[in-house]
């Protein structure tokens, strides 16, 4: 695994860590999950946050989940 995908594994885990208050483990194990179906994710936050009276504005395609 190339040392920026570690970085922001390490970033998310330590941020799901302190906002939940988990174990180490669990947080890391959550962090791994969120990133492997990133792209899931992404679509799934831009359905549930979008409305039903108009269209959204943007294309879930050209989001991702983590900026570095």
């Amino acid at each position: 695994m190339q040392q920026s995908h570690l970085s922001r594994l390490m970033r998310l885990s330590w941020r799901i860590q302190r906002q939940r208050r988990v174990t180490r483990s669990k947080a890391l194990f959550s962090a791994w999950a969120i990133l492997l179906n990133e792209d899931i994710t992404v679509w799934f936050l831009v359905k549930k946050h979008s409305h039903s009276s108009y269209a959204n504005r943007v294309n879930p395609e050209q989001l991702t989940l983590l900026v570095d």
